[in-house]
């Protein structure tokens, strides 16, 4: 079976991140000048490194990310961007979406992230339970439609959190490698996740 590489990159600092508030995809106004630089440093890092030669850069829908992946494109062969909305954000929801976490805390009280993950975190909003799902299924398929090749995946710190969890739990072959804050390379997928 050939392998797979699955690359994960967490977008740069976003006005959401900056800002504090709730930043869904309704509210996403993409990144700070702070995160645009972040994003350049790693495409010049990946530019002078050439350790990363992708066959297919996809990014999440969230302005952030899709931000994050242009800015990275050109030391990745100027691929094009593929959209894949399976790769969101832990969705808040309209209700919540937009809110600063003070105005959120306010009206919901504080969230229980370790809490039962079918439990509602967000009123109206996706389930912890639901986004784990949503995410491990894109993954899988991410890794299923592209095997053998080089899959570098813009996204958002949900989705790592999630994937450490997920590959300490259940996939003995992927090796972890972390760089600094915004890569997460994962290795050998494909045989693990299989059906």
């Amino acid at each position: 079976m050939t392998d797979t590489r699955l690359i994960l990159v967490r977008h740069g600092e976003s006005h959401g991140n900056a800002q504090k508030f709730i930043a869904g995809l309704r509210s996403c106004t993409g990144l700070t000048d702070h995160g645009r630089w972040q994003a350049e440093r790693l495409r010049d890092r990946l530019l002078d490194s050439n350790e990363v030669m992708p066959t297919v850069l996809c990014s999440s829908s969230y302005p952030r990310a899709l931000e994050t992946a242009r800015i990275i494109a050109p030391a990745l062969g100027s691929l094009p961007v593929t959209v894949d909305v399976g790769w969101g954000e832990h969705d808040p929801g309209p209700d919540c979406d937009g809110l600063t976490y003070a105005e959120f805390v306010e009206r919901f009280g504080q969230p229980d992230w370790d809490g039962d993950p079918f439990d509602v975190t967000y009123p109206g909003g996706e389930t912890k339970a639901a986004f784990y799902d949503r995410i491990m299924d894109t993954l899988r398929r991410t890794v299923t439609d592209n095997a053998g090749g080089t899959v570098v995946v813009v996204c958002h710190g949900g989705e790592l959190f999630l994937q450490r969890i997920e590959l300490r739990q259940t996939v003995g072959s992927v090796v972890l490698q972390i760089y600094r804050v915004l890569l997460l390379q994962l290795y050998q997928v494909l045989p693990s996740l299989g059906p």
